[in-house]
């Protein structure tokens, strides 16, 4: 998708077959900037990304940790209640 316009209506794009690959014909204005996409199943929904390089992702990643709260603590139980099992090793 292009920068220009993120939030675009759906629209119809053509199916296929390309060797023995299924291909979609995506329209101009949902064209990436890139040379490779990460793709995903969700229900009966396909969704393509562009694929980001190392370096980009871990930005992304620090930024998201950089945007909690410097007061943030997650809560938990100090211990973990023993269960009674019998000891893997006699």
């Amino acid at each position: 998708m292009t920068a220009a316009a993120p939030n675009l209506a759906p629209t119809t794009a053509k199916v296929f077959i390309t060797g023995r690959s299924q291909a979609v014909r995506l329209p101009k204005a949902f064209r990436f900037a890139t040379s490779e996409v990460t793709i995903e199943r969700q229900g009966d929904a396909v969704i393509l990304r562009p694929k980001l390089d190392n370096a980009t992702w871990a930005q992304q990643v620090l930024a998201a940790v950089a945007a909690f709260d410097s007061g943030f603590k997650l809560e938990r139980a100090d211990e973990w209640p023993q269960s009674d099992r019998e000891p893997l090793l006699p």
